[in-house]
């Protein structure tokens, strides 16, 4: 069996080496329709699901592999009216409890003929920073994507020397796929603990019209930033996700990118499996990169008000050497 192992520690204006948040280990109400995916089972998935040597044993793209030339041509046969929308937060330079580590923002010069400023991240992987995860950021049993041993390729002093943010320079672009739970439902945004299952992504398929596959981005909204304009309702360590039983689902569907505005639902039904348990077998088992902390109130009205849930999808992180991650701003073309 293997064991998830995430470091710690963080580079600067580059990325928290695997930082990671601690989820809410409190209790919700139990579905009994849908049984909870066992320890045992989950081990067994980290064996049966994975993609590892999927490319050969040096690999460093993971499904990233399956965003091919047709499949991006595809995505830009989707642009129809040109209309653009960021699926980012705006950053933070204040301490608040949903972002805990601002961004380090000041200007450097101003004068009548220019001004410059500078910025830092003291932590990419934050809960306040819409990030791209590499696979240097989560490990199993000491391993990371494609079974390479992190005790030889990360490092606290030298970052990631393999599957590091740089293997995505030249940017991502595909075909994206927006689950709109909140609506399915026909809800603002989905109570804290809700956990959704592949049937329900499946209703979703069926009311929208559109299903992801091979290459595709499939994005997640359960209207987390919904419900943060509704006072009182607010809980950081408190949001709906999907259950670990949707992971053969993702594996199935081969889809290339999760992205999402919460990484998991909490608080956890009494006997699951640690929080972050989709996150972390989807990056570093499936080999299908995390675009984390999202904001997708936007990309939901504009995809309502036009009936279209498919999209381009355009991500470009920055090129930063040994990063485990980069800062985003994620754009979908209509």
């Amino acid at each position: 069996m293997r064991t998830l192992i995430v470091g710690a520690g963080a580079l600067i204006l580059a990325s928290a080496i695997g930082a990671t948040g601690v989820w809410s280990q409190g209790t919700s109400s139990h579905d009994a329709s849908h049984p909870l995916v066992t320890k045992e089972q989950y081990a067994r998935w980290v064996t049966e699901l994975s993609n590892w040597g999927r490319w050969g044993p040096d690999d460093e793209m993971g499904t990233l592999n399956l965003i091919t030339p047709a499949k991006r041509k595809q995505a830009a046969a989707l642009v129809k009216d040109g209309f653009a929308v960021s699926l980012s937060l705006t950053e933070g330079t204040k301490k608040e409890p949903d972002n805990p580590s601002p961004i380090d923002w000041a200007m450097v010069t101003a004068s009548q003929s220019g001004a410059t400023d500078r910025v830092a991240y003291p932590a990419i992987h934050g809960p306040g920073h819409t990030h791209l995860d590499s696979f240097a950021h989560v490990f199993f049993d000491g391993k990371m994507w494609n079974g390479y041993p992190v005790s030889q390729f990360v490092t606290k002093d030298g970052g990631a020397a393999k599957a590091s943010i740089l293997t995505m320079k030249n940017g991502i672009v595909t075909r994206g796929v927006l689950y709109d739970m909140a609506r399915l439902k026909g809800v603002p945004y989905l109570k804290p603990g809700t956990r959704i299952y592949p049937e329900d992504l499946e209703a979703w398929e069926k009311k929208s019209g559109v299903k992801v596959g091979p290459g595709d981005a499939l994005i997640f909204r359960w209207g987390r930033w919904s419900r943060e304009a509704k006072p009182g309702e607010l809980s950081t360590q408190q949001s709906a996700g999907l259950d670990n039983s949707v992971l053969p689902w993702l594996k199935k569907r081969d889809i290339s990118l999760l992205g999402w505005e919460t990484p998991g639902y909490a608080p956890l039904p009494e006997g699951d499996v640690p929080g972050l348990a989709v996150h972390n077998m989807v990056l570093t088992i499936l080999g299908a990169h995390i675009l984390d902390r999202c904001d997708l109130e936007a990309l939901s009205e504009a995809a309502a008000a036009r009936n279209r849930w498919d999209f381009m999808l355009i991500l470009a992180p920055l090129a930063i050497p040994n990063g485990t991650g980069s800062p985003i701003n994620p754009v979908a073309i209509f």
